[in-house]
Parts: structure tokens; C-alpha cells; sequence
């Protein structure tokens, strides 16, 4: 049990783990966070381990982040949409994450490091809104620290249990890896169907783009509401003309906006239209049944070379002409 514990110590132990913490932040499914517990353990036996492990694992937690906001100040909401289509829970992994910065601005970056699925797409999102360089390492920075440091101290002040632990649990491998097998493989089929649930509700109450545009030639036009958040609007400023914008947070307080006798078509830039087809759901449940989810949202009706007005004030000239793809 000892021989597992000190192969942290070494110099080949430490590299060891700084490279686990720097895979995992650039987002390959290896946890560094048991890596991190263990190495914490093993600085009792030696503490001139403890500060350049702490750096180093910072260090490596800052060059993650680093690298995935130039990518995201580089190809914007693009590198967003990639990160999304690997992800577990694609239709609200980038929605979740563009509604904290709504909600913390820069802070996001220091809070989502503790949030799973939210921390790997935080940087990119900081670098897409053009934060400045010297705010986005500032608080990466912190964040990355308190994160290494949780773990470690974790590990630390532990130590003696994780030392009974382990033989236990090295009596019991045989059962421990198909054990663990069979919770992610459990856990990846419960995603699915649930992706496959959430997908057959939202169908019902799609409308195509082309619908949509005979719909608006006709006497009495639907009103089209924009849901994406506010930061979501900022990394791509753009919307269809005459939009109504309300964020899903404040629908209940705005229904009244939205009138009985006409279609209400909802879209946004998210994966599977997931924010249109919630708030959409509710509008539905509350008694207003002509609730719809423009199906792909912005992207497709851009992409069917249908006008669109900026929303920005610099830009208001450019109202009604189509957005640069």
C-alpha cells in the first residue's frame, strides 16, 4: 500500500500528475481529481513535494484554460458548438454556461471551475466575449489555485484514512473496475434516452424555417421571440427582424407580451433548440397552446438566406440586411 502512495512522490510521480490535471482540464475524460487526493496524501511523508506540486497543477490548470479562450476568442460560438456535440448533455451544456455569465459576468469564470460540464466551456465563452486578457487570468488563475488546493488539502487531511483505504480497496479490484464499468455505462444509457425523450417532446412543436416565412406573409403574423441570454446575443449579435427578445428567466413576468390569438414562434442559437423548446413547454402548459420552437433556430434561418437586423446600436444601419455567415 505504501509502494501506491510514495510512486506519487517521485519526480516522475509528479510529472505523473501534472500531466492527468492537464489532460483532464483540456477536457479527455480522465478525472484529475482522484490523482489530486492521492498526491495530496503523500505530503505528510514529504513536504518538499507540496508547493511545487500545487504550482505546477495550477500551472497546468491555467495553460488549459488558456489554451480554450484563444480558441474561443479565434472562432467565437463555433468552438462552443464542437465542445457541445461531446458532450453528455449537449442541449443545455452551452445554455447552462451562457446563463452563469449572464448572471456572475467575469466572476463565472471563478464558480464554474467547481461546476462539471460548465468549467471546460467557461474559457472559450470568456474568450468568444473578447474578456480582457489581464481579467480572464486574474480570476483562471484564482480559480485554478482554490481548485488544486481543495483536493490536495483534501488528500491531506485525510491522509490516515486514505492509507487504511487503500488495501481494502486493492482486495476488492477485481469487482471495483466492472463495478465502475457498469455505473458509466449505466449513466451513458440514462443520458441517451433521455436525449431521445427530450427530442421526441420538442418535435411536436417545431416549425420549419420555410413555414415560418409563409407564416409571416400571411394577414395575421405570429410573434417571434428571441430566448437566447443575454451573452448568447452578444457572441452572436444578431436576430429576426421585429424579434422579441425575453430570456427564459423572465417569460412568466412578460407572458402577458404575448398574445392568445396568434402563434408565438420561439428560437435561439443552442443545441437542439433546447431554451426555445423549454420555454415553449411552459408557455404550453400554461394555457397557450400555439407555442412553437423555430427548428435549428438562428443558424437555420440564416443559413436559408432570410434577413436579419443587428442589435447592436453601432451597427443599427445594418438593420434588415443579412448577417455576414
Amino acid at each position: 500500500m505504501g509502494h501506491a502512495l510514495n510512486a506519487f512522490s517521485g519526480v516522475w510521480g509528479l510529472f505523473f500528475i501534472l500531466g492527468n490535471v492537464l489532460l483532464s482540464q483540456i477536457g479527455l475524460p480522465i478525472p484529475a481529481e482522484p490523482t489530486l487526493i492521492l498526491a495530496g496524501a503523500t505530503v505528510l511523508g514529504r513536504p518538499g513535494m507540496a508547493l511545487p506540486l500545487l504550482i505546477g497543477a495550477t500551472a497546468m490548470c491555467v495553460l488549459a484554460d488558456v489554451a480554450w479562450f484563444v480558441a474561443g476568442r479565434r472562432y467565437g460560438s463555433r468552438i462552443l458548438q464542437l465542445l457541445c456535440r461531446v458532450s453528455l448533455t449537449p442541449d443545455i451544456c452551452a445554455s447552462d454556461t451562457l446563463v452563469r455569465f449572464d448572471s456572475w459576468g467575469a466572476n463565472a469564470l471563478i464558480l464554474a471551475k467547481f461546476i462539471p460540464g460548465i468549467s471546460l466551456l467557461a474559457p472559450p465563452v470568456a474568450g468568444a466575449l473578447q474578456m480582457r486578457w489581464r481579467t480572464f487570468l486574474t480570476r483562471t488563475t484564482v480559480a485554478s489555485f482554490v481548485w488544486v488546493s481543495l483536493f490536495l488539502g483534501g488528500g491531506y487531511l485525510f491522509n490516515r484514512q486514505i492509507r487504511q483505504l487503500i488495501p481494502r480497496m486493492i482486495q476488492f479490484k477485481p469487482l471495483i473496475i466492472p463495478t465502475l464499468a457498469v455505473i458509466a455505462g449505466l449513466y451513458i444509457a440514462y443520458k441517451w434516452w433521455e436525449r431521445r425523450r427530450l427530442r421526441a417532446a420538442m418535435s411536436a412543436s417545431r416549425v420549419s424555417v420555410a413555414d415560418t416565412n409563409a407564416m409571416l406573409l400571411a394577414q395575421l403574423v405570429p410573434v417571434i421571440v428571441d430566448v437566447r441570454s443575454h451573452t448568447a446575443r452578444a457572441l452572436d449579435p444578431w436576430q429576426i427582424p421585429r424579434s422579441l427578445h425575453i430570456v427564459p428567466g423572465e417569460i412568466s413576468k412578460r407572458v402577458h407580451e404575448l398574445p392568445l390569438d396568434r402563434d408565438v414562434i420561439l428560437y435561439c442559437t443552442c443545441p437542439n433548440d433546447a431554451s426555445a423548446a423549454q420555454v415553449a413547454g411552459w408557455l404550453i402548459r400554461s394555457g397557450r397552446p400555439r407555442a412553437r420552437t423555430l427548428h435549428g433556430g438562428l443558424p437555420a434561418w440564416r443559413e436559408a438566406g432570410n434577413p436579419l437586423e443587428s442589435i447592436l446600436p453601432v451597427a443599427s444601419g445594418l438593420s434588415g440586411q443579412a448577417a455576414p455567415t
